[in-house]
């Protein structure tokens, strides 16, 4: 038996692939009417949270934050099935998963954090990709359920709250990756470049398959051997800058990376490869 607490776009979707699998789901929502709509795919769905945990081996969460991942354990906890484990896909602080982990553990519980890198449609089709880190044997334990609702799943090793740091990582590429690209399709606009160009440019020259040594450069040590110099690369971003000022268009991320570059530039550095701008110093 299988319980699943918070049934949004992510947690509905994990629902219906479980039970599509032979899973019987118990189901839970803040709001009662989303956890009732599951019923019409073989879920079934309680008000009371206590209820929809306590025949339950395995409890999976898919909620917002910290906060309401502690709120809704906490009110599960008196009903929790002795030796159940929970599963938490929520993306957190690092911290409050490791916290989780060894006070859960310390009122006899396992507790598995399992952030995911998947839409709603990857929940429902178990596709995409699942994280998971720490005590090996339970998550050894917990592969072939975890392994049958999701793409691909990631071990990255035994340290507690290790996952919750490689998708914060993730998400924050994903957040500067979106943002940069808003940059560039307002440019494009401004340049009356239709997306269908751009999407002309970027099939042909993809800098997406840049990114691996992309980053073995930014976190080298010498970057005197440069490929493209930060004093060439501050020039162009000047143009970019300038062409879109004359445009009368916004960008958002672009500017702050021309005052990074003019601070490693003012260190001496504008010979440099540009990577360095991503060095710790």
């Amino acid at each position: 038996m299988k319980a699943l607490l918070g049934t949004g776009l992510l947690g509905s979707g994990f629902v219906r692939a479980m039970i599509s699998k032979g899973e019987h789901v118990q189901v839970w929502n803040r709001t009662f009417a989303k956890a009732k709509e599951l019923e019409q795919y073989g879920a079934t769905a309680f008000e009371d949270i206590a209820k929809a945990v306590s025949t339950a081996d395995v409890v999976h969460l898919a909620l917002k934050d910290d906060a309401t991942v502690d709120e809704a354990l906490k009110a599960a906890e008196g009903s929790l099935k002795q030796g159940a484990i929970i599963v938490d896909h929520t993306t957190t602080l690092v911290e409050g998963a490791r916290r989780r982990t060894k006070e859960w553990e310390s009122k006899g519980f396992l507790y598995q954090h399992a952030p995911v890198f998947m839409g709603p449609q990857n929940a429902l089709e178990s596709t995409g990709f699942m994280l998971v880190s720490g005590d090996q044997k339970l998550i050894r334990t917990l592969e072939p359920h975890l392994s049958s609702i999701t793409g691909k799943l990631i071990n990255f090793g035994e340290e507690a709250g290790k996952a919750a740091a490689m998708k914060l990582a993730g998400n924050l590429f994903l957040v500067a990756f979106t943002a940069g690209i808003a940059d560039t399709l307002a440019f494009a606009r401004g340049l009356h470049i239709s997306t269908n160009e751009l999407l002309q440019l970027f099939s042909e020259w993809n800098p997406g398959n840049a990114l691996p040594g992309r980053i073995k450069r930014m976190t080298a040590d010498d970057f005197s051997n440069a490929s493209w110099r930060l004093d060439m690369a501050r020039k162009d971003t000047g143009l970019f800058i300038r062409e879109a000022m004359d445009k009368e268009v916004t960008l958002n991320v672009i500017p702050a990376v021309a005052i990074l570059m003019d601070e490693w530039i003012d260190k001496g550095h504008g010979k440099d490869d540009w990577a360095i701008i991503g060095k710790v110093e």
